[in-house]
């Protein structure tokens, strides 16, 4: 059994650590309000401006623009990854990792090859020691929410899009659901697909454009990636938050359940400790007598 001064050496440092994580609690909690507040009012932009853009691209001819464009064969693709740049969340990062392994693996396995840009400083570390063929790595830029970084990152995809490097874009982000719900999804980027119109959906209405329709198409698709890539961005980040709020809260409690654990074993060891004594006092009294 350890000795009372270990067990209280084990109880102060389990407090301390306790302290840490409440706080580390608190700034996540924080920084969670800022990044969901700009998700939440740029999300709606993003989807009706997916949506319109998706409508627009059934009704126009696909050789007016290379994104249009849809290739017959696919044998190259580069992969957009999103991730933290900080530890300390959770599963987070190792849920983003495992869906970036297994879709590179499953492609290579169909003779794809496949070239990855990563954004956040997780994924970076993790790639950068595995026999992938990484493109690019972005680090410290997710807590930034700065628009002229994700149009770097977009004006890049497009540029190698637009020299034939690579036939498709895709990208993998952290969707928000809920503060207990992120979920890695795979979408694709480049080339833009027409919406697919369904019995009672809106969303295939005719709009009236002016000036003609080629020309706004032409202006608005590199302007889409853009806003795709941002919300991705915007997206992960507030999800990283979530993750993070969520472990220094599991880890608080941890805590707590430690200190319970190691006091009772404090004062089981005190009691002993006092039986010994007490036993040692009556033994040397009986001898003294006899």
């Amino acid at each position: 059994m350890a000795s009372l001064k270990d067990i209280q050496r084990k109880i102060a440092a389990v407090k301390k650590t306790q302290q840490i994580t409440r706080a580390m609690n608190m700034v996540a909690a924080s920084k969670l309000r800022g990044a969901q507040t700009r998700m939440e009012n740029f999300r709606p932009y993003a989807g009706k401006f997916a949506e319109v853009m998706g409508s627009l691209a059934g009704r126009i001819e696909g050789d007016i623009h290379p994104f249009l464009v849809q290739p017959e064969e696919v044998k190259k693709i580069e992969l957009l990854a999103f991730s933290s740049d900080r530890g300390l969340c959770g599963s987070f990062n190792m849920n983003v990792i495992d869906a970036v392994s297994k879709f590179e693996a499953r492609k290579r396995s169909e003779g794809v090859e496949v070239t990855l840009t990563l954004v956040g400083r997780k994924l970076r570390d993790f790639f950068r020691r595995r026999n992938v063929n990484l493109r690019k790595a972005y680090t410290d830029v997710m807590t930034s929410f700065d628009y002229a970084i994700s149009a770097a990152i977009s004006r890049e995809a497009m540029d190698i899009f637009l020299q034939g490097e690579v036939d498709e874009v895709w990208a993998y982000y952290t969707h928000f659901e809920g503060m207990g719900r992120q979920k890695p999804q795979l979408m694709r980027v480049l080339p833009i697909a027409p919406a697919e119109n369904k019995e009672g959906d809106l969303s295939g209405m005719e709009y009236l454009c002016e000036p003609s329709l080629e020309s706004m198409m032409i202006d608005l698709l590199p302007k889409s990636v853009e806003i795709q890539i941002y919300n991705f961005m915007l997206e992960t980040s507030t999800s990283e938050h979530s993750a993070r709020m969520a472990a220094m809260d599991n880890a608080t409690k941890n805590c707590k359940e430690m200190i319970t654990d190691l006091t009772l074993a404090f004062n089981k060891a005190r009691q002993a400790a006092i039986t010994t004594e007490l036993m040692d006092i009556v033994g040397g009294a009986e001898a003294l007598r006899s």
